[in-house]
């Protein structure tokens, strides 16, 4: 740590950071990762290596009596050919558990992919900064969360205090889900739904949502069977369905097998199981789920589902199927796990929601929904009597 005339740098490190399960040092400064080296050895996928180094729920922690707070990052940006352009990745200064600005960065690596045929073009960026003026004086609790929608690697933060990790602890509660839960459509990382359950259930948020990567893959249960946790849900279900990745007799000894695999790590933690929000094009019609070219011709993003609904006789898996599957295997297994419940996702946005708030891309909800998904599951799950209602340390 150096000083200058007012200015105090200090490097990120773990330390600083929540939310995050490996930090690697890089060139410039440190890149993180929400899932493990080992996890990611063993998926050659794009779409999960983007959506794990997409920060969302990672934030900066600390106390300071700083009144400007200066971040410089190198950030990377995702967007497709021929679709629209995604907003910038938003940085989010919460100050004493109130919001006290956002910024985006000016520049960044922008990484552009076809969707035909997954090639990238890549146009190089460098370093810069967000900068937040005009704090309150004196000590005060900051965080500062990352972008959901962009890699970004830190590099240090430059103050005109000290800078000390903060030491205050809540109930952990890890979560894992698809893209949704990443924050698809959110247009700020305090606004993802769990980043909203988290705030108003007063718990610490861990989160493992990847976008189009929910997909009861065992690294991904033993990531979250090796993560200390005080609290569990798992979302699962829309990204099986849209990528027609299994059918019926393959899903249900999956699910137990990553129910599994969390209870070798986690026996008595409590965990739920929460199944898809609704999402009409899948309801009844199996995947594979599409881009819509019309859409797409017009300059919108929509989404389509492929298949046939009555390919659901031959074992294809729809929203439907898949929330009475879940719905049995842990009403079975409850019987002998206590700690293991069950949240039906149209609890969190269901047929009366979609007719005020429809689905933008008719896949994933926007800021609005993502509040609204949020304030219910924290009531759910958190509330009096809820399956994840925290026990306070």
């Amino acid at each position: 740590m150096t000083a200058g005339p007012r200015q105090i740098s200090t490097l990120v490190t773990a330390e600083l950071l929540r939310g995050a399960l490996e930090v690697e040092q890089t060139p410039n400064g440190v890149r993180v990762h929400r899932l493990p080296a080992r996890a990611r050895a063993q998926a050659a996928d794009p779409q999960l290596a983007m959506a794990e180094s997409q920060l969302s729920g990672v934030r900066l922690a600390f106390t300071t009596a700083a009144t400007s707070i200066e971040l410089r990052a190198l950030a990377v940006r995702f967007g497709f050919s021929g679709a629209p352009a995604r907003p910038l990745g938003v940085f989010d200064l919460v100050v004493d558990g109130r919001p006290a600005g956002q910024a985006s960065l000016a520049e960044a690596v922008v990484v552009t992919i076809d969707m035909a045929t997954g090639a990238r073009e890549t146009e190089p960026g460098g370093i810069g900064s967000v900068v937040f003026d005009g704090l309150p004086d004196g000590e005060k609790s900051v965080q500062l969360w990352l972008p959901h929608n962009e890699t970004v690697e830190p590099v240090e933060l430059r103050t005109d205090a000290p800078v000390r990790p903060s030491l205050e602890r809540r109930p952990v509660w890890l979560h894992h889900g698809s893209s949704i839960s990443q924050g698809s459509n959110a247009i700020r990382p305090t606004g993802i739904w769990p980043a909203v359950a988290a705030s108003l259930g007063g718990v610490d948020l861990v989160n493992l949502g990847f976008g189009g990567s929910a997909l009861l893959d065992p690294f991904t249960a033993r990531a979250v069977r090796d993560t200390p946790a005080d609290l569990i849900s798992l979302k699962v279900g829309i990204n099986i369905v849209n990528a027609d990745l299994m059918r019926l007799r393959a899903f249900g000894p999956a699910v137990h097998g990553f129910l599994d695999t969390i209870r070798d790590g986690h026996p008595d933690t409590p965990l739920l199981v929460v199944s898809p929000v609704l999402c009409p094009i899948h309801e009844n019609t199996p995947g594979p789920g599409a881009f819509d070219q019309d859409a797409l011709a017009e300059g919108q993003l929509r989404f389509r589902a492929t298949g046939d609904p009555a390919e659901r006789a031959a074992g294809k898996l729809t929203l439907v199927v898949i929330r009475e599957e879940l719905a049995r295997i842990v009403r079975e297994r409850a019987a002998e796990d206590p700690n293991l419940h069950y949240l039906d996702g149209l609890e969190l946005y269901g047929p009366a929601d979609a007719e005020d708030l429809p689905l933008p891309d008719r896949l994933h909800p926007d800021a609005a929904t993502h509040r609204l998904i949020g304030e219910r599951f924290a009531a759910l799950a958190f509330g009096a009597g809820g399956a994840l209602a925290p026990i306070q340390p």
